[in-house]
């Protein structure tokens, strides 16, 4: 007889009580990304701010920006969804379905008029003309 333990049987016991999908990751791509996720870059010239937002696999429809202020906000839905194709035998299909958001302040207003946005390669750029500031005028007293 031996009382010599196998190398696996110490955690055999802890594990085979847990669920047994617990350890199994998605079969496709990554779960949703938290707001926290949407990497933002921001970039100050003298007339404009430069914002590169990754948004990776979200449909160019499907993003929405809006500037009030010096307050940008930016949001998306994101969809992902496995695709079965002919003579395939499903075994696992996930879909995931959910929005993500992040607004942020910018140190100067914003002139919503000229503010543009593209969207290439999983990459969200907005060029986000400076409001002009109000010029002092001297008011003469009678």
């Amino acid at each position: 007889m031996s009382s010599l333990t196998t190398r696996g049987s110490l955690f055999d016991d802890f594990f085979k009580d847990m669920a047994p999908g617990f350890f199994v990751r998605p079969l496709h791509g990554d779960p949703l990304p938290a707001p926290s996720q949407i990497a933002i870059d921001v970039k100050e010239t003298e007339q404009a701010y430069e914002v590169n937002a990754v948004m990776p696999g979200v449909d160019k429809k499907d993003i929405h920006v809006s500037v009030d202020g010096n307050v940008v906000s930016i949001s998306a839905e994101v969809r992902q969804a496995d695709e079965q194709k002919r003579d395939e035998k499903v075994l696992r299909s996930e879909r995931y379905f959910g929005s993500v958001s992040r607004s942020f302040s910018l140190p100067q207003a914003v002139d919503e008029a000229g503010a543009q946005a593209r969207y290439e390669n999983g990459i969200l750029k907005l060029v986000l003309p400076k409001q002009a500031a109000p010029s002092a005028r001297r008011i003469e007293v009678a």
